[in-house]
């Protein structure tokens, strides 16, 4: 539900940022279903996201562009799409603790809208652009580089896109596509733990857990890739 305009002070520690402007990040947090539609355009996150969006595909280009002398256009490419999707912006999110800090309609926020990847994606976005806005691009630059860092110095790029490679995977041995179970869920309602079951073949079934279904899917999906020795434990 709306709740107005805010200084959001928590979140910036957590963000590490101070804004000189704390209107940027409190529209930044507003989803169009808070704001009537006259000022949908002025008062949400859709522009700053479109900013946002362009920010994170430079600042992540040039982070790998250093990071990877040798890497060729398409090698870089791959790995910049896989770092810059929504469901990685989405971890992003939940790391950062945007869920609570947004500002729904209410029809959303009974929907579970705090929670969604999409719209978690979209405010990791929104709050790039915010801080390019508000900060230039070098405390932009900083931004992204502290909060994607580990997915390039851990080599989390693939791991982002576990779910797919197991797909891809159990399809070049004309397998079915591997299920995902819930098969426990624990923790309070601000900070579930969700248990996901991968079943695939007749092969041995994995269990993973994480602050979302999704997270725990991926995690899920990467144990059954390391089991199976498509991906490298050390990797991780």
């Amino acid at each position: 539900m709306s709740r107005g305009a805010r200084n959001h002070d928590k979140l910036q520690f957590r963000l590490g940022y101070k804004f000189a402007d704390p209107d940027l990040l409190n529209r930044a947090l507003t989803h169009s279903s808070a704001v009537s539609p006259a000022k949908r355009i002025e008062r949400s996150y859709q522009r700053l996201e479109f900013l946002g969006d362009r920010v994170l595909g430079l600042v992540v280009a040039d982070m790998l562009y250093r990071r990877y002398p040798k890497a060729n256009e398409g090698e870089l490419s791959r790995t910049l799409n896989t770092l810059v999707r929504k469901e990685t912006c989405a971890i992003i999110a939940r790391t950062l603790d945007l869920g609570p800090e947004l500002h729904l309609g209410d029809s959303e926020a009974r929907t579970g809208g705090a929670d969604k990847e999409a719209i978690l994606g979209d405010v990791t976005e929104a709050v790039i652009g915010a801080i390019y806005c508000d900060g230039g691009l070098g405390k932009a630059y900083e931004f992204v580089e502290r909060m994607f860092e580990e997915f390039l110095a851990d080599g989390q790029a693939n791991k982002a896109d576990a779910k797919t490679t197991l797909q891809e995977w159990a399809q070049a041995r004309g397998l079915e596509p591997p299920t995902y179970t819930q098969t426990d869920r624990s923790g309070p309602d601000h900070a579930p733990q969700f248990t996901i079951t991968v079943t695939l073949g007749d092969y041995d079934s994995l269990s993973a857990t994480g602050p979302s279904k999704k997270i725990a899917e991926h995690k899920a999906a990467e144990m059954f890739l390391i089991a199976q020795k498509v991906w490298k434990e050390s990797s991780r």
